[in-house]
């Protein structure tokens, strides 16, 4: 995730800059509605388009791991969209849908769980 995660403050702060280009300077992310949304639609086009063309970013390529659906197919867009939300949600309470892999018989995270997906070594 660190690895993805340098990966999307580079594209975090091109969209910045385009946005400031197209003379939007002034927006502030988490304070303007419409500009923390056009952010966070930049972080999931990286991460879906990652998943649904190779079935791996740039950091889990790294790791030798990809997201597999239930039928070892990479996910589509709808599987992505709910992966990158749900993931959200696990990150919340203190990382507690990512732990829930530690737990659970087949190792998936929360998102895993919900989207259909899963993690497998390469």
């Amino acid at each position: 995730m660190v690895y993805d995660a340098l990966v999307v403050i580079a594209l975090l702060m091109l969209a910045a800059m385009l946005a400031m280009l197209a003379g939007l300077g002034e927006q502030t992310a988490m304070k303007d509605p419409a500009y923390t949304a056009y952010l966070v639609l930049v972080w999931f086009f990286y991460l879906a388009w990652c998943w649904s063309r190779g079935g791996m970013t740039v950091g889990m390529r790294a790791w030798r791991v990809r997201i597999e659906d239930e039928h070892g197919q990479k996910p589509g867009w709808g599987k992505a969209a709910v992966r990158f939300l749900v993931s959200l949600v696990s990150a919340a309470p203190a990382g507690l849908g990512f732990l829930w892999s530690l737990i659970d018989s087949d190792k998936r995270t929360w998102h895993d769980i919900l989207s259909g997906t899963r993690l497998t070594r390469f």
